[in-house]
């Protein structure tokens, strides 16, 4: 390849559960180079966590991955890019100081501790508040008593903190900040709900003020601070990369699977399917009421968004096909994961459609919307099933979706309408498989495109390259414009039988669950 000029280079790190990803794009949003970095949480003290040096070895890692790659290809070093965003895992609690320390480690979407406080902010605020929320974290915190609260300065999401650490400001992108609090419809802290929790604060003794607390609120396109002295030694320890860079404001992973999967405007949707799995339908009109399942949230640029969360989809996927890739190299027949997946998943797509009988439950962590704090990975099947290959490895595809489809079902019982999702992730992977099963489990279109495969770290990368290019374009209307115009897509149409067959495994999955319950409550 050519020389490239970096200034009209564009680059997106994001934080995911199990990789941290660095994607490279060019003003035609290509991706020229990518990097990324493995690494895992850590259940410790009853929390999952990351630790700091995790999140810096981390964020270096994926860096140099990425500045290896852009050496080898173009034959120079990475001094500069045209901006930058940073995104990761949504939610979670990231409490310091007012001199910048830590108080407690790190905890994650993932942890369902928080119960008590969800349920009683969703009473005051009369909204909403999921337990990975991370308002839901610090009034947790508060109602425990917990010592660090009295020394609180600022909470963090992770993206915030990474974005900080790069730049010095403390900031976060709409559709984060969405997730640490609810948001009015002018984009801000919603006033009434911040004014009702500070008399909280106020009478549990605390002297800080929530509005002190929490981060900046800035809007897709909004300049958001630039690469300091520190932050770009932090990044390139080798010395390369040179301070002010541009930053737009970091973006959470549901932020950037909307913008990757151009679902920004009303009645499009989109699921990102990984460690966990989330629906995001963007609203013509917000959500009358309030629904266990759905949270509110926002896009990038502030348009309401419906959410269906939930903690566990491909991890008990993964460790199935780990076991029978251990069992074909026991027959001399090693194969790649790639293949694995391939082969497993083609083959149950000739599966019966209610999955002969067998039904499977993913839960490795624990699911907050049906108020299970542990989750217990499990499968059974009625005496006159049809036990094969196909039909297990079915059941366990269907149960990577069963919880998003419960939810799903309040939306759409809602009459809220839904044109088109697109599906992103690594269990979309495999061609028309995945896919074919979302659209029937949803009864709805759903679209893979060909840069579904780059997922969210190509999403802050577009959302850096708009901060530049948009010129005050509204985001929506860019991304159709300018970067999806000739992005292919394939599109799944929901079929009759699988659809009816996936209503009759969803009948069977809900009656078991009271065994999953059982088997968690046992410890």
């Amino acid at each position: 390849m050519g020389k490239i000029n970096t200034e009209l280079t564009y680059l997106g790190i994001e934080f995911g559960s199990t990789r941290i990803k660095a994607v490279l794009i060019d003003d035609s949003f290509s991706v020229l180079a990518s990097g990324a970095y493995g690494w895992e949480n850590r259940l410790e003290n009853g929390y999952w966590t990351y630790s700091l040096n995790d999140i810096v070895k981390g964020l270096q890692g994926a860096y140099a991955d990425l500045a290896a790659d852009v050496k080898e290809k173009f034959g120079e070093p990475l001094t500069t890019v045209g901006a930058i965003g940073i995104s990761a895992m949504m939610h979670g609690y990231m409490p310091f100081c007012s001199a910048g320390e830590l108080l407690v480690p790190f905890r994650t979407w993932r942890n369902s501790t928080t119960g008590k406080s969800a349920e009683k902010l969703t009473k005051l605020f009369d909204f909403k508040i999921p337990q990975r929320w991370s308002i839901a974290h610090l009034y947790q915190a508060m109602l425990d008593r917990e010592h660090h609260v009295t020394e609180l300065g600022h909470i963090t999401t992770l993206a915030v903190y990474v974005h900080y650490m790069l730049t010095g400001v403390r900031a976060a992108g709409m559709g984060e900040a969405s997730g640490m609090f609810p948001l009015d419809s002018s984009g801000q802290y919603d006033p009434q709900m911040l004014d009702k929790f500070d008399k909280e604060v106020k009478a549990a003794g605390y002297s800080w003020d929530i509005r002190a607390v929490l981060p900046a609120v800035n809007s897709a396109g909004e300049h958001c601070g630039s690469l300091t002295e520190n932050g770009a030694r932090l990044l390139d320890p080798s010395g390369s990369l040179k301070p002010g860079i541009p930053f737009c404001p970091p973006e959470g992973d549901a932020g950037t699977g909307m913008t990757a999967t151009n679902s920004v405007l009303p009645r499009t949707g989109n699921v990102s399917a990984g460690t966990s799995i989330f629906s995001m339908l963007v609203l013509e009109r917000e959500l009358k009421g309030i629904y266990d399942d759905i949270d509110v949230l926002v896009t990038p640029d502030g348009r309401p968004v419906a959410m269906v969360h939930c903690n566990n989809c491909c991890s008990e996927l993964d460790a199935w096909v780990k076991l029978f890739g251990e069992f074909a190299a026991l027959t001399g027949k090693k194969m790649s994961a790639g293949e694995l997946y391939e082969l497993l998943y083609r083959n149950a797509m000739s599966g019966d459609t209610d999955c002969g009988g067998v039904l499977a439950y993913n839960f490795l962590s624990g699911e907050p919307t049906l108020n299970m704090e542990e989750g217990r990975p499990m499968y059974f099947r009625k005496p006159d099933s049809r036990f094969n290959l196909a039909n297990f490895f079915r059941a366990e595809l269907y149960s990577a979706f069963a919880l998003l489809k419960m939810g799903m079902d309040i939306i759409f019982k809602q009459g809220v309408p839904a044109d088109r999702f697109t599906g992103h992730g690594g269990l979309f992977k495999v061609k028309g498989a995945a896919q074919q099963l979302l659209a029937d489990a949803l009864n709805a279109p759903v679209a893979v495109t060909e840069t579904a495969g780059e997922g969210g770290a190509w999403g802050m990368a577009l959302l850096a390259a708009y901060m530049r290019l948009g010129a005050g374009e509204d985001l929506a209307e860019w991304l159709e414009k300018r970067v999806f115009a000739d992005v292919e897509s394939s599109v799944a149409l929901p079929d009759t039988a699988g659809a009816e067959g996936f209503s009759r495994f969803m009948s069977d999955y809900r009656h078991g669950l009271t065994a999953q319950f059982a088997a968690a409550d046992r410890d």
